[in-house]
């Protein structure tokens, strides 16, 4: 790549983030106009893009699994505050407005992102390959995640209806905390080679971990760049949330127009806030790093509910109306494919481009399923 390239691409990643701040800061309290709308979506995915590029800058000078873990938690911080501010905004569905983002966060990470990034990069490279030791854990830690927040409030019979009573929504929120971190820990300091890139056979089959000085990559950007980077990723971020909370007013009235369940909102949310791993994720698969996808795949569903419910408990402190997590009969059967499938596809260490459609059809049911339920 020319000098010159290199400069218009860094220019545009500099340009678009401070550019869509400044609208989202412009336009926060008045964006009703058709023309403001079409460039809030316009910036929306301009910071999508440039995000991308941003964590992948500092992925490259941190190394992974670190660079995955900036992002997923970046980005799952944020989300979490678009929660918030969405359930105390007083519309329709607040009650379950959590429970149904962090339900299609975790149906679209696990099928969307995976199935994805098993499809392209299995496309490309005829068999894709990743440890399975690594990548079971964190599939696991999703598994219990999901289950003790989303699935056990189904069945509990202290709160009312699909709710947790006030002690057992403490003790879902120290429990996803003390699994968030205890994996962190697992995937950054005790078994770290667990969730590097790996090498492989024609077989798939796993050789050992990936020459990171062979692989034809430049080498990491200076620590000057990578903190700008790091920079700029925050402002995209908060960019992407805020374009995407000024557009839910906007996306709240088309699905009541098309007469679409309230649920249907927080999986368009989702869709939105989890751009930045889905293409990161594409990205990599097609580099043969396949691994890397699935770090944010499900590192992303682990920080989606190990975050998210511990700051709704606290806020439900002082936000008024119920709090519903348990998921209805439909969800859990979706749920339970999900994890069926993706311990068939974990197991075995590699995939071919069947399991990613696998894993894609049950992204899809759940869409459908959402839209006409």
């Amino acid at each position: 790549m020319s000098a010159s390239a290199v400069r218009g691409r860094f220019q545009w990643t500099v340009a678009v983030p401070l550019a869509a701040m400044a609208l989202l800061v412009a336009t926060w309290t008045n964006h009703e106009h058709p023309v403001v709308l079409t460039l809030i979506a316009a910036f929306l995915v301009g910071a999508v893009l440039a995000s991308v590029h941003h964590a992948e800058v500092v992925a490259h000078r941190v190394g992974e699994p670190y660079g995955s873990l900036i992002l997923a938690v970046a980005v799952t911080v944020i989300e979490v505050g678009l929660i918030v501010m969405l359930m105390t905004s007083g519309s329709d569905g607040t009650s379950t407005y959590a429970r149904d983002t962090v339900f299609a966060a975790v149906m679209i990470t696990l099928n969307g992102i995976v199935g994805i990034a098993l499809l392209v990069g299995a496309l490309r490279h005829h068999l894709v390959s990743f440890n399975a030791s690594g990548s079971g854990s964190a599939l696991s830690t999703v598994v219990v995640l999901a289950g003790v927040t989303l699935v056990l409030p189904s069945f509990t019979t202290s709160g009312r209806g699909l709710e947790y009573s006030a002690s057992q929504l403490a003790f879902a929120a120290l429990a996803s905390l003390v699994l968030y971190g205890a994996f962190v820990f697992t995937q950054t300091v005790r078994h770290r080679d667990f969730f590097l890139p790996v090498s492989s056979d024609e077989q798939g089959l796993v050789t050992g971990l990936l020459d990171e000085d062979g692989d034809g990559h430049a080498d990491p950007p200076p620590a000057r760049e990578a903190w700008l980077s790091l920079g700029l990723l925050v402002v995209a971020l908060v960019a992407v949330v805020g374009l995407a909370k000024m557009l839910s007013p906007t996306i709240e009235s088309g699905v009541k127009s098309l007469g679409f369940p309230y649920g249907v909102v927080g999986v368009v949310i989702a869709l939105l806030v989890l751009a930045p791993e889905s293409i990161a994720a594409v990205r990599n698969a097609r580099r043969d790093r396949v691994q890397i996808s699935l770090n944010l795949a499900y590192g992303s569903a682990m920080a989606s509910i190990g975050l998210t419910i511990p700051t709704i408990a606290i806020a439900s402190i002082w936000l008024d109306g119920s709090l519903e997590l348990g998921l209805q009969p439909t969800h859990l059967v979706l749920l339970f494919l999900t994890v069926a499938v993706s311990i068939l596809t974990v197991a075995q260490g590699r995939a071919k481009a069947m399991q990613g459609v696998v894993h894609l059809v049950l992204l899809a049911a759940f869409v459908f399923l959402t839209i006409q339920p």
